[in-house]
């Protein structure tokens, strides 16, 4: 935030716990991992609420502005570090009522170079996460420190089953199995964007996520090409087999993310739980994509 240009979030709030917090529309921080150099941390400036504390980077929301995008706008302002140069993983809400906070967890897309950009940083610094604690930290940021550091790295991955999750609904799909294969890649390309609730998919509701997302084709959809935001995996043959090894290799690769396949299918469901994946149905994600 620009200490010298009063935006429209700025201010305080008294909370129904009856505690002062700032932002009219509630805050968001960002943490940012760097896998070489750790989390980036903030020290305050000594004249802002609880200052010469560490905590993250972030600030008021907006009217109108996501979380996701109140933590980059205000880490950009603070340390240099553009949106673009980040990749959003997970947040978490701590809600008091009428006013909440929103963590913001994320990891660089490259390396990046950090630097004090305004008054109310004194000190900008990467941090392994195990040494976290021996700073002096604001008391909310120390009070969520233990769950946001179990959750570090971790990241959810939806593996699909294309063929199955296509074939739930009778739209005609069957006429153009690489133009359905096709639609499917792009409205999880929209929902790697646009984020799910952790509840929606059976997991931890104080958590959302932006997924990896790795769709498996088959057949006549095997040349659907990946994308940006989708991974494609074509079967040459079984694309069960094909699932259950993405699946392995996922666990080897990552074994502390979310693994959960995407399928109806029970047989594939038995082998991939097997392998360690949670299961979700294809309804549950074609509900989420319409609401996308």
């Amino acid at each position: 935030m620009n200490s010298f240009q009063r935006e429209d979030g700025d201010g305080f709030v008294v909370c129904l716990g009856g505690h002062r917090h700032w932002g009219r529309f509630g805050a968001a921080g960002l943490l940012l991992t760097d896998p070489e150099r750790g989390v980036l941390l903030q020290r305050r400036a000594w004249w802002t609420h609880h200052g010469s504390t560490w905590a993250l980077p972030g600030g008021a929301l907006r009217s109108g502005e996501t979380p996701w995008q109140a933590a980059t706008r205000e880490a950009e302002e603070e340390t240099a570090i553009p949106a673009h140069a980040v990749r959003p993983i997970a947040s978490s809400v701590v809600d008091h009522g009428n006013w909440s906070y929103t963590t913001v967890l994320a990891t660089v897309r490259h390396t990046v170079s950090e630097r004090v950009t305004n008054a109310e940083s004194e000190e900008l610094r990467w941090v392994a996460p195990e040494q976290v604690v021996d700073f002096p930290l604001h008391k909310d940021f120390a009070k969520a420190w233990p769950e946001l550091h179990d959750q570090l790295g971790r990241e959810l991955v939806l593996v699909v089953d294309g063929a199955n999750v296509v074939g739930t609904r009778p739209d005609g799909w069957w006429r153009d199995r690489a133009g359905a294969a096709a639609g499917l890649r792009d409205r999880l390309a929209g929902l790697v964007r646009a984020g799910v609730p952790g509840e929606e998919f059976d997991m931890d509701g104080a958590w959302s996520w932006w997924p990896r997302v790795v769709l498996v084709v088959e057949g006549q959809a095997r040349h659907v090409e990946p994308t940006e935001q989708v991974e494609v995996v074509s079967a040459p043959r079984d694309g069960d087999s094909a699932i259950v090894e993405a699946v392995r290799a996922l666990r080897a690769d990552r074994p502390d993310d979310h693994v959960a396949v995407v399928t109806a299918d029970r047989a594939l469901r038995g082998r991939v739980t097997t392998e360690g994946a949670s299961i979700l149905g294809p309804a549950t994600l074609l509900n989420r994509l319409d609401a996308v």
